[in-house]
């Protein structure tokens, strides 16, 4: 299949990726492109910039979710010839698994979807030093994929003068610069950067950027670089994807006739619960699910005729004290997860299920305090947002990260994966429960260092870590199982 396509990457996290990647996804679009983009690694925010931009979704893709040949059915899946892809990298470019590990990296992905690299270097503060920073990532790569080099928060007069250096003494293409913009950015908090639609301006920021770009980047080179990129796999293969990923689904009772059987899950979406992998929704469907979308923030019970609930991650501490005078939803919760409906409830999805969420942290920094209080509140360091009360005990802010990184999760009991198979997933949390659950064992691939975690039993799975279905297709097909068997119990017969 062709593809058009680069990625945008950079030697560092804080160079300007995302802002630079939503500019061009703009400028591409404003040119007529079928544009697509992605997100190497286990990101959520980043993907909702480029939905800003683009109006559909963002993909995530990563080499330690995902083999290689899985990893590229999934970049094929839902494609066509002739679409034009941006892929924003991670981290540094050859930052992987613990660090120190190809794997997982941006660069690993790139060589994966044989897709060419614009290298992205913040060169403020900066001279002839910047060439040697290239030179190293250069020749670092083995395989020649950087094809070019953007340079950041870099002056037009200097950019003359280096640019002509750059290209004769280490033969790569410079595509252009990008001086400082003081009065555009995208904030960060805890989690990462401010969501998109926390930002009143965000489009016109986004716009300004681009038409602000356009006129420091040689676009046609840019296009160039995408349009040379090889074919990858072929037309077949996103329907090999389809069946292999899917497992039995459409072998499954409860798929046989979808327009009959189909079972209705409840996704939590709204500004406080929006982690969600999109390859993980479109699995769900793709094993019969029919996706109920509601808020735990505006709405005032669940969709109607729904036979489970998929509690995702977000910021529920930053709205704790607007859920908790959603009596009305905090009741419909809990009496479906008592009742017995099957429920999938992760990071943020979890800490929503406790009796409270505690905010303040006595060791934390003013800063991080009003990001997760209102000033008035904060002396108040008892202060406490009754919640779902599904589960006993709740959820402390601890003012650090409790953990980060990718893991592999094997349950003691089978209960949503076959006995001895494991699922991938990522912990990135300040938060931590007075129960984080013992049902599961979680191994750092890096180190092989394990721990018990998560709360699962026969129609619930309810933990920190944030699981990515691809890697192990069971876990869906148990999630929609239990929702069938749900149904099936709750009707009293077979749909």
């Amino acid at each position: 299949m062709k593809i058009n396509r680069f990625m945008i990457a950079a030697p560092k996290s804080g160079s300007g990726k995302t802002m630079i990647t939503c500019a061009l996804l703009q400028l591409l679009k404003d040119s007529g492109k079928n544009v697509l983009s992605y997100k190497c690694g286990p990101d959520y925010i980043d993907p909702m910039f480029h939905k800003k931009v683009l109006g559909v979704p963002s993909k995530n893709l990563d080499t330690f979710f995902t083999d290689e040949k899985t990893t590229v059915q999934l970049f094929l899946d839902e494609r066509a010839d002739g679409d034009f892809a941006v892929l924003e990298g991670v981290m540094g470019l050859y930052d992987g698994l613990g660090g120190i590990y190809e794997q997982g990296s941006s660069y690993h992905l790139a060589k994966v979807t044989q897709t060419p690299i614009i290298l992205v270097v913040d060169a403020k503060g900066m001279g002839k030093s910047v060439l040697a920073l290239i030179a190293g990532f250069l020749q670092y790569d083995t395989q020649h994929l950087i094809k070019g080099v953007l340079l950041n928060r870099m002056s037009k007069g200097y950019y003359d003068i280096i640019k002509p250096l750059i290209e004769k003494e280490l033969s790569v293409k410079v595509v252009g610069y990008f001086p400082e913009q003081k009065d555009i950015g995208l904030s960060s908090r805890h989690l990462g950067l401010v969501m998109p639609d926390e930002l009143s301006d965000i489009k016109k920021q986004l716009n300004e950027t681009a038409d602000r770009l356009k006129k420091t980047i040689d676009m046609d080179l840019f296009i160039d670089i995408a349009e040379d990129a090889d074919e990858i796999g072929d037309s077949g293969n996103a329907d090999v994807y389809n069946e292999k990923n899917t497992g039995n689904c459409d072998q499954n009772e409860f798929s046989q006739n979808k327009a009959i059987n189909t079972v209705n899950i409840a996704v939590a979406m709204d500004e406080a619960f929006c982690f969600y992998y999109e390859d993980n929704l479109r699995m769900l469907e793709k094993c019969g699910a029919q996706l109920l979308y509601f808020s735990p923030l505006h709405d005032t019970s669940l969709p109607e005729d729904c036979d489970a609930m998929l509690l995702g991650g977000g910021y529920p501490e930053l709205y704790a004290r607007e859920l908790s005078k959603n009596v009305s939803m905090l009741n419909a919760i809990k009496k479906a997860f008592i009742a017995g409906m099957p429920t999938v409830a992760e990071c943020g999805g979890f800490m929503y299920l406790h009796t409270y969420i505690r905010n303040i942290c006595d060791d934390t920094d003013e800063q991080n305090k009003a990001d997760v209080q209102n000033k008035a509140d904060i002396q108040n360091d008892m202060n406490k947002s009754k919640l779902v009360g599904a589960l006993d005990g709740g959820c402390h802010f601890k003012g650090k990260l409790v953990r980060f990184g990718y893991i592999e999760l094997a349950e003691k009991h089978s209960n949503f994966l076959p006995p001895n198979e494991k699922i991938k997933a990522h912990e990135f949390h300040y938060y931590d429960s007075t129960d984080n659950g013992a049902d599961c064992i979680a191994t750092k691939p890096a180190t092989g260092r394990s721990y018990d975690c998560v709360i699962s039993h026969d129609n619930y799975w309810l933990g920190f870590p944030h699981l990515y279905y691809p890697s192990n297709p069971h876990f869906a097909e148990s999630f929609v199982r239990k929702a069938y068997e749900y149904r099936r119990n709750k009707n009293g017969k077979l749909l």
